[in-house]
């Protein structure tokens, strides 16, 4: 979904920042030497299930599946040779879950059994981790004891908090609650609902301070109900004080988005349809029907009555990650941002929202970061220099109505870095975006990506 941490855009542009990624590219990666792997045209073994594998990769989301089809598609492996780590009984298209709050898609459809999704040569441990311990190569599992690796893939996502808000859980779960969200498989057809039933008053719609998977969701979500309103004669973007509803999009940032190219359009385009501003305003509580909201300054706490709400929960790194050896100051993987290698352990890698990049967080990114890890777990296997880079690409197709979206694409820095920039401005709504997003994105997804297949901008992998 394009799935998005969301950074500060002065610190994208920062100078510093772009010469830590000068230096980080620069630097001779050190590697974790290893047994030899076995050969592509060897005959397999017998199949035997062993607590020691080659790699074992933790997290079957987009990012785990993703670089786990692709080590099989290298055919350098035997059976058993890759465990996947993850309890999830279900594989989500997080991404779609927008689509179905606007009413575009069935959320059954948006899903896949886990179990069924991981290949045969691959051994699953549904279970979930306990602890990491890097200077002994092993994972103590909840409920299997440990298991060793010579490689590990760290990517199991990021833990989106309902609870961090007093009263949204609550609220979620109760079916006469107009508060919904789309940051849940359970939730996200309740948003399509209540949009589709609201005729009148105060609509918000939240973005919180802090990490956020998708950080043009939000408002993706809010420009889609704003056009149903006004196709059905409930808002007036030329008089929005006279229409029965009125919109308000309340954010923790200073923004409307972090890359200073798309903001400035839909900043434009919040003003042109009239929907209200609260920028710096984080929602922290949610009493009945209204909304508390924090103001930038610490203090001051400000009350706004609400007919509808979408609210955004806090986000961020799982507890058994943010409290391992392997976290940064805020609890992600530490990683070098070029190579996505661990800083302090040579064989420990991540990518996807787990790691600790300053990039957005989205599916888009990890089809540019699975090869990076892929080829470079490969060469440190077989004693060669790592040399596969990621230059923190990633995209964010933002719906802006329906039949409209705003491609946005950029890398490290906060640059523009757009597939289609030579034909088309991608800060403009299109067409033909829309049906990218709606309709390709997630057939590609589910055909190819997950399968090893697919590398974004980059095409088709045979």
């Amino acid at each position: 979904m394009p799935i998005h941490h969301q950074v500060s855009p002065r610190s994208l542009r920062h100078p510093k920042f772009t010469a830590l990624i000068k230096r980080s590219v620069a630097r001779t990666p050190i590697c974790f030497a290893s047994r030899s792997l076995a050969s592509a045209t060897s005959a397999p073994p017998v199949s035997t299930i062993s607590r020691n594998h080659k790699i074992v990769i933790v997290g079957g989301g987009s990012a785990g599946i993703t670089v786990t089809n692709q080590l099989l598609r290298t055919g350098r492996f035997f059976p058993k040779d890759i465990a996947l780590v993850d309890p999830a009984a279900w594989h989500h298209y997080q991404p779609g879950w927008t689509l179905v709050g606007g009413g575009l898609k069935n959320k059954t459809d948006m899903r896949r059994s886990l179990p069924d999704m991981v290949d045969s040569r691959v051994r699953l441990y549904s279970d979930s981790v306990r602890e990491f311990k890097p200077e002994m190569n092993t994972i103590a599992l909840s409920d299997r004891g440990e298991i060793g690796y010579e490689h590990l893939i760290v990517c199991p996502g990021i833990k989106v908090d309902f609870d961090s808000i007093p009263g949204l859980h609550d609220a979620l779960v109760d079916p006469q609650a107009p508060v919904s969200s789309i940051y849940s498989y359970d939730t996200c057809d309740k948003t399509a609902h209540l949009i589709a039933g609201f005729k009148k008053g105060n609509a918000i719609f939240t973005h919180p301070t802090g990490t956020v998977k998708c950080a043009g969701a939000p408002q993706k979500i809010m420009w889609m109900a704003l056009d149903r309103w006004k196709r059905s004669g409930l808002y007036n973007p030329d008089s929005p004080s006279s229409s029965p509803i009125q919109i308000v999009y309340a954010t923790g940032m200073s923004v409307m988005f972090g890359v200073p190219k798309y903001s400035k359009v839909l900043e434009e385009l919040r003003q042109k349809r009239g929907v209200q501003s609260l920028f710096q305003h984080d929602l922290v509580a949610i009493e009945g029907n209204t909304a508390l909201l924090a103001m930038a300054d610490g203090g001051t706490v400000v009350r706004r009555h609400f007919d509808l709400l979408h609210a955004v929960p806090k986000m961020g790194p799982h507890d058994f990650v943010k409290n391992s050896t392997l976290a940064d100051d805020a609890g992600f993987v530490e990683v070098y941002p070029d190579t996505l290698q661990h800083k302090r352990f040579s064989n420990i890698w991540s990518c996807g929202d787990a790691a600790g990049l300053p990039t957005s967080k989205t599916a888009a990114a990890i089809t540019i970061q699975a090869p990076v890890i892929v080829s470079n777990v490969l060469s440190c296997i077989q004693g060669r220099e790592i040399t596969s880079t990621y230059n923190g690409y990633t995209s964010c197709p933002l719906i802006t109505e329906h039949g409209k979206v705003m491609l946005a694409e950029f890398v490290y820095g906060g640059e523009p870095h757009e597939t289609f920039g030579r034909f088309v401005d991608q800060a403009k709504p299109n067409r033909v975006f829309y049906r990218m997003k709606k309709d390709f994105f997630p057939w590609v997804y589910f055909a190819a990506m997950i399968k090893g297949r697919w590398a974004g901008p980059r095409g088709w992998k045979m």
